[in-house]
C-alpha cells in the first residue's frame, strides 16, 4: 500500500489534484573578470584547469558539471577550481564563450 492509498483511507472526501510545477532553469552568475583556462600536467597526465569564477561555488559546481557533460569526460572541483582530464582548452574556451564567459588562455 503506498502513500496515496493510506491518505485516501484516511480522507475519503478529499479529491487531490495535479500539482502544477514550474521549471527553473539555473541561472549562472556572469562575472565581469575572465575566467583563466590553463593547461597543466598532474602526475603525468594532462588536464585542463579553470579558475577565476567569483560567483557562488554551487553555481561554480554546476558549471563544473555541464562542462564534464559536454566533453564527455571526467573531472572535478577542488580548491575553487575546475579540472578536467584532458586538453581540451579550445573546446572549453569555446562553450564558455557561447555560454556568455569571458575567458583567458594561459600557457602556450
Amino acid at each position: 500500500m503506498d502513500l496515496s492509498d493510506q491518505l485516501k483511507n484516511l480522507f475519503p472526501d478529499h479529491v487531490s489534484e495535479p500539482e502544477e510545477i514550474e521549471e527553473v532553469e539555473n541561472e549562472l552568475w556572469m562575472q565581469a573578470d575572465p575566467l583563466i583556462c590553463k593547461f597543466e600536467k598532474r602526475k603525468g597526465k594532462p588536464t585542463t584547469v579553470i579558475e577565476g569564477y567569483t560567483g557562488a561555488d554551487e553555481d561554480f559546481k554546476q558549471l563544473a558539471k555541464e562542462i564534464k557533460v559536454f566533453l564527455g569526460v571526467g573531472g572535478s572541483f577542488k580548491d575553487e577550481s575546475i579540472i578536467i582530464q584532458g586538453d581540451y582548452r579550445d573546446k572549453i574556451m569555446t562553450y564558455l564563450k557561447d555560454k556568455g564567459f569571458k575567458v583567458k588562455r594561459v600557457g602556450g
